[in-house]
Parts: structure tokens; C-alpha cells; sequence
């Protein structure tokens, strides 16, 4: 009997001891992470409990090359992060539908498990939609198949591949959230709406997908800019503020303080530089206001994400393109970030760390890590090898319309469009919608281009008699990635019109019966195509430019380290090192380096195969221990100074004139009346304060209903002054960013003259102004006049 009483007590206790470990392995994951929180208290943000202010570094893991992950996440906690926050790009992960890929550069659970390793938390942003400047801001190029397919909206089908994709990144990240001991913290729901629409429905299904997935437990937030946020600001999701370097910080969280006047406060992107476009100056903020601003706010108890910390590259085909208009992104994303495109420290990153060390409790800041690879250069060597474009197809489609590349089932890369031409005997003009870069030949003879980049739809053709073949070249370059442009289809998405007056009659022709070529962007397809060849035979003698093909060589190293490939002499294209994309060239620049990460690279022979679709001058390549990220080979001057633009203004009637208000916000002027033009010239008599040059960041104009006017086909016409080293162009007044802005040049007296070429004649009724958003909005408009031709 006795026996049988301590058994029973002995299974007892074995029954209390398993409930014991069990209970307790429900607080922990593998590893023995224990389970924590993150909420939003009165004010703050508590992590366990306790008062907690988010330190995070943007950083993105498709821009790193995944050896040297650790590295560039050890760089931000030198800095005093306590996080790292993270864009999840759907397009990376679905390159065809239904294949998802989560593995090599591609894991992004590792990335963050590697975080976790190093002391620091994750905050994810998974979309759907990103930005980012990323090819079609990280939507999946295939949407597009279905040509009526609303993006970002709640159409069933968009929906239906959102979910299937949100609950896959959540097989991968919902062991990560802090519940289940890991390092994530937050996640955001969509990004930054507020400037593609209003649409709270949308919004909350995607916020209510991504409650079923991770549960209830962990905290969802969304960002917009101070100006749109309660557009679709959701009641039980936490708010943050999107704003950069030099922002009137306390202006920016005003109304959220309004609205929510215990909520924390986060600035979820505080842009510490800018990104650069194809023919532009590479731009870059100083590292004064951006350490003064993030000083501020942590002086007064607020978060904040750096974004960029460390910008990285957008290798491959990844680097996007803005609107209104197209302006494609290069292929460095370094951002004038504090840490650089090759993960070294820049001058920004010793006066931030300076500056850090104040908010990190007493204790001395981490040891910044040596550099994993060091920098080499390469001598000058010379692609031999050679083939031409068309000897890559493949694939014949015969067509009576012609198809975009989503329709060829194509994402990226080229495409032959030829047909044969009516006879014309006189002087033609061909229309074009081209997405984005078009060369055109009539038989062997190359007429001429048609640029995307500059908003050009036609070109003059010759005489041509029956049958003679027009052969088009299309290259797609990146997806639109911000506004309502994000639907951007590529290769000819329109028609192809021929107009002539023959005989004093208008005679146009809508070309059809076309044979279409896609050439993909596929490194497999045409590498081995690539054969030697004397390069002598692959002169063009009409220009002595090199034809437009594939070309390859090789360079031999004895040590490998991170370098710089110049390719300043070639015509635009793109490069691939030993199989690795690197990106794309243009020689228009201001880009005219790659970098090319020592991982990728093997003591002896090394591979380069470079596609240029215009030839290069010379095929010779070399690589130096900087990069050059601010060269420009242009044409003309990107400035709006031609004096034929300028409009003679001294007989017109302005539709308004007067005076805005000083500070800082947007500013609206009623025409009094409905008024008609293609033009708007708006003249700055004057500023708020003496001696200050003149600065617009944005300007709308309402139509007859009150409602503002799309400026996806505005372009800058005219300004007397615009400050080019600095970017501070015509054009920054419509860009869809409150953070950049037209200004004059230091010394350029008043009054000064902007005007903008809407594209048709418009119906208007309101002009809505927006100054600088730093404190005092420095260059605001006083005096003015308004006149719409």
C-alpha cells in the first residue's frame, strides 16, 4: 500500500515537473529567447513594460549582398541603433507568380535572426506596396498580366495574391515577433497611402490580414507624411511621421498631437539624404541637419527610423523610376546615407555617433567593425568578346497589334518590334508611346531615338517606299515606383501612328501585322551566345561608336576586395560580374561606377559581360578604389533657363495676385472665378524675409470642381534661377515630395519666374502653394503673381 502511495506521488511530481518545463517553454523559442512586449503606453512606447524610444536603421537586405549582412548591421549599432527596420519587397520574393523564394539573399528570417544576434530589434514593413525607389515600388511585375487590374485598391484579384503572399512572409517571420521570443517589434500596414489615395476600406483589409497572421498580441502601425495621414489613419493603429533632414520637427507631429495627444510619437522615415536619378546631380543633405534634427527628437522622447542608415545597391534590374513623368533611378542607393553604398563610415556617420553617444544611458557605444573585404582597384582591361543583340531571340510572335512586354510574358529586358512600312513619299512623323527607351531603323539605316526620360512620343522618318522594314528596339528600364503611375506597362503599351501630308491631304497610318522579339534579362540565356569576335568587325563606321551588343572580358585578380568597375565610356545598358547582375549604365550619368562587392568576385579570372543597346566609344573597363556617383555626360544643362521659353508676360492679366502668409504648411489661392490655360507662370515679387532666395517645394492646382488637377503630364517650361548643384530644379515643384523644392541661386535678385506646362489646356479654379517644410520655411514667397496662357 505503501508502495503504491509514493508511486502515485512520484507521478504526480513528474506531472507537475513536465507542466513546469512546458509552462516554460511557452516563454521561450529555440535558442532560449525569452517572450517579451511591445505596446504604446501613455507617451511611449513600452517594451516589456518599460519606457522605450526606437532608435532604428533602415536598411534593406536585397541592397546587401548577403556575406556582408552582419557587417552592415554591426555598423548600426556602432551607432547607438537599438533596431533595424525593414522593408520586405514582394517583387524579389513572387518573380513569377506562385514561386517564392525566401532563400540565399533572399532570407530574410536570417537577416533577422542576425539582428536579434547583435542585440537588435526588427521593425518590418511588408507591404504590399513599398517605394523605396524599387522596381514598381516591390509590386510583382506580373500583376500587370491582367491589363484592368486595380493596384492598391480592394480588387479581388490584387487581394486574393496580396494574402497568399503576406501569410508566406508570415511563415517566415511569425516565429521572429517578440511574443515568440524574437526580435520583431512592429509591423506596418501598407505605406505611406496618404499620397496615392484615400481609401480606409483597402487599408483596413490589409491591416486585418496582417492581424490573422500574427496575431492580435503584436503592435501595427502605419506612416504617412503630416499633411495626409488622417486621409487613412486607422483608430487602433499606432501613427508615425514620415519627414527629413531640416523638417520643422515640432510642426510635423502638431496635428497628431492634436488628435492623439497621449499617443508616442515616431518619425517612422527621417531621410537623411536623397536618391538619385539618370541625369541628374547626385544628391546629397548635410550632416548637420540631420544630426540636429535626430537630437532634437530624442532630446524630447521621440522614436525615430533613419531611413537610409545604409542605402546599399539596387543591383540587377531593381532600381525603379518616379513620376510625374519618368525619371528612373540609378543603380546606387547610397543616399547620402552615413553609412555608404560599400558599408564604409562617411563623415555623417562620426558626427551622428558623436552625437548618439548622449542617449546611450552612460555606456560607450559599440566598436565599429572592420570592413569585411578591403578596397582594390583593377588595371584597365578590354572586352574582346562580342555578340550581337538579335542573336539572343529566340522567340518569334507574330502580332497584327502590338503587345507590351507583360503581354510577352516578359518582366525585364528588350524587345524587336518590326513591321513593313506603307509607301510614304514624302517626310513622315512617327508616334510612339515607348516604355522607355526606343531605337528605330528603316531597313539597315538607324533614324534616330525616342526617350521616355525627356517626354518624347514622335520622330521624323524619310521618304520610304512599300515594304521597306521599320524596326523599333525597345529597353525597359525600372517600374514606376511612387503614384498612381505605379501601372506602368513596358515595351510599346499604345500604337504606333504614322502621320504625312501628301498631296495637301493628312494621311495617317496605324502600323499593324508586327514580329515581335523579347530578349529577357536573363544571364543564362545569352551568355553562352557570347563568342570572340575581332572587334574591328563591330565598328559602326556612321559614328564610330562600337555596335550595340553583348560584350565580354576579363580581368585576373590575386587578392579579392570590394571595387568600383568605371564603364564612362560605354552607352547604356547593363553589367553582370561572374553571373551576379550589377546593375545598369548609363553614360549620361551622374552614375558612372559600379560597385562590385569583393564576394563576388575569385582570385584568377573574372568574368564581364556588359549589354549596351547603343555601343560604347571604347569597350575597355577599369576599376578604382572610389566610386563616381557625380558625373554627368549630358547634352545640355538639365536647367530651364532657355530665354525662348520665357513668356512675355508685360501685356497679360495675372489671375491672381497678392501675398502669402509666413511659416510653414500649404497655402491656398482663389482665382475668383474659373479660369483657362496651358500654362502657369507664377512670378516671386518678393520673400518673407530680405536676402532670402526663393524656394517652392510643391504646387497643385484645383479644377472646376475643387478638386486638384493630375500633374503626371506637367513639365518645367521656364525658370530664370534654379540652383542645379543642389538639384533644386523647376521640376522638384510637382515631384510628389514635400521634402525637396525648387530654389534660386544664391545671389539672384528678384522678382523670378517659374512656369509649368500642363501638358493641354486645363479649367482651373485654385493654386495650392507648399514653402520648405524646415523651420521658418526659408525662401517663402511673399508677393506674387499668378498668370495662366
Amino acid at each position: 500500500m505503501e508502495t503504491k502511495r509514493i508511486l502515485k506521488l512520484f507521478a504526480l511530481s513528474a506531472m507537475l515537473l513536465t507542466a513546469t518545463a512546458t509552462a516554460n517553454a511557452a516563454t521561450t523559442v529555440s535558442g532560449g529567447s525569452p517572450a517579451g512586449t511591445f505596446t504604446t503606453g501613455d507617451k511611449t512606447f513600452l517594451l516589456n513594460g518599460q519606457p522605450f524610444i526606437v532608435k532604428a536603421a533602415e536598411v534593406h537586405y536585397p541592397r546587401i549582398p548577403r556575406p556582408y549582412w552582419e557587417h552592415r548591421i554591426q555598423m548600426c549599432k556602432a551607432l547607438g541603433m537599438n533596431a533595424v527596420c525593414i522593408y520586405i519587397f514582394w517583387n524579389i520574393h513572387e518573380q513569377r507568380e506562385g514561386e517564392f523564394d525566401f532563400t540565399g539573399n533572399n532570407d530574410v528570417a536570417e537577416f533577422c535572426r542576425i539582428a536579434q544576434k547583435n542585440g537588435l530589434y526588427v521593425i518590418v514593413r511588408p507591404g504590399p506596396y513599398v517605394c523605396a525607389e524599387w522596381e514598381m515600388g516591390g509590386l510583382p511585375w506580373w500583376l500587370l498580366k491582367k491589363k484592368d487590374i486595380k493596384l492598391r485598391e480592394r480588387d479581388p484579384y490584387f487581394m486574393e495574391r496580396v494574402k497568399i503572399f503576406e501569410e508566406k512572409v508570415g511563415e517566415q517571420l511569425k516565429p521572429l515577433t517578440i511574443q515568440n521570443g524574437g526580435p520583431i517589434i512592429m509591423i506596418q500596414v501598407e505605406n505611406e497611402y496618404g499620397s496615392y489615395g484615400e481609401d480606409k476600406p483597402y487599408v483596413s483589409e490589409i491591416r486585418d490580414c496582417l492581424r490573422s497572421i500574427y496575431g492580435k498580441e503584436l503592435s501595427l502601425f502605419q506612416c504617412d507624411w503630416s499633411s495626409n495621414f488622417e486621409k487613412n489613419g486607422l483608430d487602433d493603429l499606432t501613427w508615425t511621421m514620415n519627414f527629413g533632414t531640416g523638417a520643422n520637427i515640432d510642426d510635423q507631429f502638431r496635428r497628431l498631437g492634436e488628435l492623439r495627444p497621449n499617443a508616442p510619437k515616431m518619425c517612422s522615415e527621417f531621410w537623411s539624404g536623397w536618391f538619385d536619378k539618370w541625369g541628374a546631380r547626385h544628391e546629397t543633405r548635410p550632416a548637420k541637419d540631420m544630426v540636429e534634427g535626430m537630437d532634437e527628437m530624442l532630446s524630447k522622447g521621440i522614436s525615430f527610423s533613419l531611413y537610409m542608415t545604409h542605402g546599399g545597391t539596387s543591383f540587377g534590374h531593381w532600381a525603379g523610376a518616379n513620376s510625374p513623368g519618368f525619371a528612373p533611378d540609378v543603380t546606387s542607393y547610397d543616399y547620402d546615407a552615413p553609412i555608404n553604398e560599400y558599408g564604409l563610415a562617411t563623415p555623417k556617420f562620426w558626427e551622428l555617433r558623436k552625437m548618439m553617444e548622449k542617449y546611450n544611458d552612460g555606456k560607450k557605444l559599440p566598436a565599429v567593425p572592420k570592413a569585411p573585404m578591403p578596397i582594390i582597384t583593377v588595371p584597365k582591361f578590354e572586352l574582346t568578346e562580342f555578340c550581337h543583340l538579335w542573336t539572343c531571340i529566340t522567340t518569334e510572335i507574330e502580332s497584327r497589334d502590338l503587345k507590351t512586354f507583360e503581354e510577352l510574358n516578359m518582366g525585364w529586358g528588350c524587345a524587336y518590334y518590326r513591321t513593313q512600312l506603307p509607301e510614304i513619299p514624302v517626310q513622315s512623323v512617327l508616334t510612339l508611346e515607348v516604355h522607355d527607351y526606343a531605337q528605330i531603323w528603316i531597313g539597315n539605316k538607324f533614324i534616330g531615338k525616342i526617350d521616355r526620360v525627356k517626354n518624347e512620343k514622335s520622330i521624323t522618318l524619310p521618304p520610304v517606299k512599300k515594304g521597306e522594314q521599320l524596326t523599333i528596339l525597345v529597353e525597359a528600364m525600372g517600374r514606376i515606383n511612387f503614384g498612381r503611375a505605379i501601372k506602368d506597362f513596358k515595351g510599346l503599351p499604345g500604337n504606333a501612328i504614322v502621320e504625312a501630308e501628301v498631296d495637301g491631304n493628312e494621311v495617317n497610318w496605324n502600323l499593324k501585322n508586327w514580329r515581335i522579339q523579347p530578349i529577357p534579362d536573363d544571364y543564362d540565356a545569352f551568355a553562352h551566345q557570347v563568342t570572340t569576335t575581332d572587334i574591328k568587325d563591330v565598328i559602326v563606321p556612321s559614328d564610330g561608336k562600337k555596335a550595340l551588343g553583348y560584350y565580354r572580358g576579363y580581368f585576373t585578380l590575386k587578392k579579392v576586395g570590394d571595387t568600383f568597375l568605371n564603364f564612362e565610356t560605354w552607352g547604356k545598358g547593363q553589367v553582370w560580374v561572374n553571373g551576379h547582375a550589377m546593375g545598369r549604365i548609363w553614360s549620361i550619368g551622374p552614375q558612372q561606377t559600379l560597385y562590385v562587392p569583393g564576394c563576388w568576385l575569385k582570385k584568377g579570372k573574372n568574368e564581364v559581360i556588359v549589354l549596351d543597346i547603343v555601343g560604347p566609344r571604347e569597350a575597355v573597363v577599369w576599376g578604382q578604389a572610389e566610386p563616381e556617383l557625380n558625373k554627368l555626360q549630358l547634352e545640355k544643362s538639365n536647367k530651364h533657363n532657355n530665354i525662348g521659353d520665357k513668356p512675355d508676360l508685360n501685356s497679360a492679366t495675372p489671375v491672381s495676385t497678392g501675398s502669402f502668409k509666413a511659416g510653414n504648411g500649404w497655402q491656398a489661392i482663389k482665382f475668383g472665378g474659373q479660369k483657362k490655360g496651358r500654362y502657369l507662370a507664377i512670378e516671386c515679387l518678393s520673400t518673407q524675409r530680405d536676402g532670402d532666395r526663393v524656394a517652392i517645394a510643391e504646387l497643385y492646382l484645383q479644377g472646376a470642381d475643387g478638386k486638384r488637377l493630375s500633374r503626371e503630364p506637367w513639365t518645367c517650361k521656364y525658370a530664370n534661377s534654379e540652383e542645379e548643384n543642389g538639384n533644386h530644379t523647376g521640376d522638384k515643384v510637382f515631384d510628389l515630395q514635400e521634402s525637396t523644392y525648387w530654389q534660386t541661386e544664391k545671389g539672384a535678385s528678384a522678382p523670378h519666374l517659374l512656369v509649368i506646362d500642363l501638358g493641354s489646356e486645363q479649367t482651373v479654379s485654385a493654386l495650392e502653394y507648399l514653402p520648405r517644410a524646415e523651420q521658418g520655411a526659408p525662401g517663402s514667397i511673399r508677393d506674387f503673381k499668378v498668370y495662366l496662357y
